[in-house]
């Protein structure tokens, strides 16, 4: 059976430091509070900033699983958890992609999202069995916890490891020692919390703030967009319906009849009516060149001015 870490050293986590410059917020009033709070959270994008290229590093991970046909897994408790379901989530929508590409692990399950449960966080062999079951060899697994030691997590990360997959780790403890089994760590330190210990302030933050680069750059990678326009979401209402022939419109400077013939005649697909209008090629025709260019707008508009050149 495989050993699990079932206890880590402890290690000091900056987080749950008391913050000198907030020892008097309680007798402050509501604006000063709020002045206090926005101040630290300030501090939150320059220590996202330096670890950059980590994150990077990261994303080059999750391109090669999903390019490669396999997947990228979140893997978090408490906080981190509900953030890695939230970003999660909303990548379907966003870019329309499949159901199965990001999965997240959240320790206690779907009832921890909205309600504590006890000692969830704590259990490694729980983190690594269910990672045994739902990783494969290829996918990337990037876990997410603000001490760096949390037992799910790390857990979860060593079964991955074991199994074939690439993982990284998000910290807010640069102090922490790597884990084992993990290949990029992403250690930001976004110093003492407003309220000791209380990690869905900064470090919480930069949580969000590294998901939202992570998986939005990753995206771009994949040809998911078309330079700062979503180019493949789902158009599920009113709303997306307009933004498709608007981003069509940008994108193209075609007349809003124009953007509409051309998507009719896509069935609907942006991407299609986007390399039809570009090129100035049939639905058919920008369709194949879609797919003999990975799906990515840029790739086969390249492609198609090389061959009219």
């Amino acid at each position: 059976m495989m050993a699990v870490p079932s206890q880590v050293v402890h290690v000091d986590s900056p987080t749950e430091q008391r913050n000198p410059r907030t020892t008097d917020i309680d007798r402050l009033p509501t604006l000063g509070i709020l002045g206090v709070i926005n101040a630290e959270d300030r501090r939150v994008p320059e220590a996202v900033g330096d670890v950059l290229p980590e994150i990077a590093a990261a994303v080059d991970y999750a391109v090669e699983a999903l390019r490669d046909g396999h997947r990228v897994h979140y893997v978090g408790a408490g906080t981190s958890g509900r953030l890695a379901v939230l970003d999660a989530a909303e990548l379907v929508p966003t870019y329309n992609v499949p159901d199965d590409w990001f999965v997240a692990h959240h320790a206690g399950g779907a009832q921890a999202l909205q309600k504590a449960v006890e000692n969830a966080e704590d259990d490694a062999k729980g983190g690594a069995a269910e990672l045994s079951a739902a990783v494969e060899p290829g996918d990337f697994v990037l876990g997410l916890t603000a001490s760096g030691r949390t037992p799910y997590v790390l857990g979860a990360l060593l079964a991955a490891s074991r199994k074939g997959a690439h993982t990284g780790l998000i910290s807010g403890n640069p102090r922490a020692m790597r884990p084992a089994g993990v290949d990029v760590l992403i250690a930001v330190d976004t110093g003492p919390e407003v309220i000791a210990g209380s990690t869905r302030m900064k470090a919480g933050t930069a949580q969000k703030t590294i998901l939202t680069a992570f998986s939005t750059a990753t995206m771009i990678k994949l040809g998911r967009t078309y330079s700062n326009l979503m180019v493949s979401m789902r158009a599920t209402n009113a709303k997306l319906r307009g933004r498709t022939l608007r981003i069509l419109s940008e994108a193209t400077g075609a007349t809003d009849q124009e953007c509409a013939d051309a998507l009719a005649e896509a069935d609907g697909d942006l991407k299609v009516a986007l390399v039809h209008l570009l090129c100035g090629v049939d639905a058919h025709t920008a369709a194949a060149m879609l797919a003999a260019n990975g799906g990515h707008v840029r790739d086969a508009v390249n492609a198609c001015a090389a061959c009219s050149a």
